[in-house]
């Protein structure tokens, strides 16, 4: 089935009950339940997620000099997505200070959700991987 990724930052300073009060529940300019949202489009279409607690995370890339790096970052929350024949087509990651919960919602596509804390900063050094500042390698760290 096709597949939605949604990704949210969640906004500590968002109040319900001034949204209640003065805009009908809904969030309004000045009261914005989400910081931000990521949305991503799964192809091929996807069967199954499969949800690994405290995983590790291996960032791979090349640096400005174009040396290779490969740095393992621990405690990181993984959505691993499959297609119906077993294959894995994308993988979501989150450090697990950022994890707040997530959502499957299923009807005729597979649309899922990931909700982030709004307490500690964070890195998007990837599409899809959310890395806590406190994580993040130092190595990969220039000023």
């Amino acid at each position: 089935m096709k597949c939605t990724i949604r990704v949210y930052l969640n906004n500590d300073d968002f109040s319900q009950e001034y949204a209640d009060q003065h805009n009908n529940g809904q969030e309004s300019e000045m009261n914005r339940k989400f910081e931000w949202e990521d949305e991503l489009a799964i192809t091929p279409e996807v069967e199954r997620v499969e949800v690994q607690e405290n995983a590790d995370y291996v960032l791979q890339g090349q640096m400005p000099n174009g040396e290779a790096f490969s740095e393992t970052i621990g405690a990181m929350r993984k959505f691993v997505f499959y297609s119906s024949d077993g294959v894995p087509v994308a993988q979501l990651a989150c450090s697990e200070l950022l994890f707040e919960s997530y959502e499957e919602l299923r009807d005729a596509e597979l649309e899922f959700k990931l909700f982030l804390k709004d307490r500690e900063p964070l890195s998007n050094p990837i599409l899809g991987i959310y890395i806590a500042a406190r994580s993040f390698p130092k190595s990969l760290i220039f000023e």
